[in-house]
């Protein structure tokens, strides 16, 4: 254990712990107090982190909105309001879609499906770039306010950076876009493909956001709407249990492998 402030490792343990149970600690170097998550995302939360893990996961993974999560835990003997979970959740979101993006780097496929589906935010309609590898392991996700060059340029210019791959080839729909922001952002080598009949599993894929922000009725401003986005779609590709279309995954390894992932994203936002 070092300490926060000066780094030294002349730190002792106090007897007393904080309400929540977490130890606390003293730096004889500097006299600084801390405890163990105060280098954390959660320092000075009034609630345990893996109570604050538990509610951000069921609010991602689930259609659950703010006020069902509240009363799941008051039936607990939890007690906290919706606003509660709203700040939790922009906190804890951009690390955990973060720590997931880097478990990924340089394990995409080399052949990309590329789309934009729509979602509503604070009333109007604004475009989710989202793209998926041959075998539907999600790339990249990204909400743009436009649909434009400039747009489909950061979108093939984060998914390069995020993923370390550069595709072969990427299979788009006819916008016009899309062939100049391929040869600006990914090379003049990288074939494009237009054909609806074989992007339509991305078209498919699309469902999963549709399904979970379509309950909440809309996002209320375009930053939560790309928090959001992205950290739901890359728990749910880190969740997926099949590594190709069409495995046979048994259900008690489908279980198994579940419960592995759930438990390793549940450490991730205690951490965070």
């Amino acid at each position: 254990m070092r300490c926060l402030v000066c780094e030294s490792t002349a730190v002792t343990e106090r007897p007393e712990c904080t309400a929540q149970g977490y130890r606390r600690f003293r730096c004889r170097a500097c006299g600084k107090q801390f405890n163990e998550r105060s280098a954390g995302l959660l320092n000075r939360t009034q609630y345990p982190s893996d109570v604050i893990a538990l509610v951000v996961l069921w609010r991602l993974r689930y259609k659950l909105s703010l006020r069902d999560l509240t009363e799941m835990f008051l039936v607990r003997g939890i007690v906290f309001s919706h606003e509660a979970v709203r700040d939790w959740e922009a906190k804890l979101t951009p690390a955990l879609a973060e720590d997931l993006r880097r478990r990924r780097r340089g394990h995409i496929g080399r052949s990309w499906y590329v789309d934009e589906t729509y979602v509503k935010v604070h009333g109007h309609w604004r475009y989710l770039y989202r793209a998926v590898d041959r075998d539907g392991a999600l790339v990249d996700v990204m909400l743009s306010e436009r649909r434009d060059l400039a747009a489909a340029k950061a979108f093939f210019r984060s998914a390069r950076t995020v993923t370390g791959v550069v595709p072969d080839r990427v299979t788009a729909d006819g916008h016009d876009a899309y062939p100049t922001a391929i040869r600006s952002e990914l090379g003049e080598a990288v074939r494009h493909r237009t054909n609806v009949y074989l992007n339509n599993r991305l078209e498919q894929d699309h469902r999963g956001i549709k399904d979970r922000y379509r309950p909440m009725r809309g996002f209320k401003n375009i930053a939560s709407a790309g928090r959001f986005c992205c950290a739901f779609d890359e728990l749910r590709n880190f969740l997926r249990v099949r590594a190709f279309h069409r495995q046979h995954v048994s259900a008690d390894r489908r279980r198994l492998r579940y419960l592995r992932r759930t438990v390793s994203i549940l450490a991730i936002l205690e951490v965070a």
